[in-house]
C-alpha cells in the first residue's frame, strides 16, 4: 500500500509529466502543495479516526474516486489564485496530482478503490487506530522504496527526453534570408 512519501513521489512524478510549470517561485513551496495535493484522498483516514477512532472507517469511499479528484482539484486551483501568496496553478495540474494517488492505490494494493464513486463505494474493510496509522506512516515507508524509486526514474526520464529529445523533435523556426542565402544587409565600414 502506497503511502505518504511514495504518494509525494508519485505526485512529482505526476507532476513531471504533466508539463506544466506553475508559476510558484520557491521550489519548497511547490513541494509542500505537490505533497499535499498527491496526499489529500487519504484525509479519509483522519476524519476516521477523529470521528471513530479508526482510520478505516471511511478509507477508500468517495476520497478516492474521480469526481473528488476533479472536485478538489477544481477547489484547489481556486484557492491557490485567492491566496495572495501562492500563483495560480491550472485546475488540470491539481486534478492529475490528486488523480495520482488515487490510480497509485488501484493499480498497486489489493483493495478495490470507489473510483465511480457515486456508483459505486468499497469501504476498507480492517481496524486501523492511531497506533497503526503512525507506525505505518513513520516506519512503513520502507516497503515504498521500490515505487519512491520508480517514480524517481519517471522524472529523470521525462528531463532526459524534455532536454535531449524533444528539441530535436520540435527545431526551431529557421530565419528567412534571400535566395542568395545571405541577408541584404550589407556589413558597415
Amino acid at each position: 500500500m502506497p503511502l505518504p512519501l511514495a504518494h509525494a513521489a508519485l505526485g512529482l512524478a505526476a507532476h513531471e509529466l504533466s508539463g506544466e510549470n506553475p508559476p510558484i517561485h520557491s521550489p519548497w513551496r511547490k513541494l509542500a502543495l505537490i505533497g499535499l495535493l498527491a496526499n489529500l484522498p487519504d484525509i479519509d483516514v483522519v476524519i476516521g479516526l477523529l470521528l471513530q477512532g479508526d482510520g478505516s472507517v471511511y478509507h477508500r469511499g468517495p476520497t478516492h474516486g474521480l469526481l473528488f479528484a476533479l472536485g478538489m482539484g477544481w477547489l484547489a486551483s481556486r484557492l491557490c489564485r485567492w491566496w495572495s501568496r501562492t500563483a495560480s496553478v491550472s485546475f488540470i495540474w491539481c486534478a492529475s496530482i490528486i488523480l495520482s494517488h488515487i490510480l497509485a492505490d488501484a493499480l498497486f494494493t489489493s483493495a478495490p478503490v470507489s473510483f465511480l464513486w457515486p456508483f459505486e463505494v468499497h469501504w476498507s474493510r480492517e481496524h486501523c487506530g492511531w497506533l497503526d496509522v503512525i507506525d505505518s506512516v513513520l516506519l512503513g515507508s520502507w516497503s515504498d522504496m521500490g515505487l519512491i524509486f520508480g517514480a524517481g526514474l519517471v522524472i529523470l526520464f521525462s528531463r532526459v527526453l524534455r532536454l535531449r529529445v524533444l528539441p530535436y523533435l520540435h527545431p526551431r523556426p529557421v530565419r528567412l534570408t534571400s535566395r542568395s542565402g545571405l541577408d541584404s544587409k550589407k556589413p558597415g565600414p
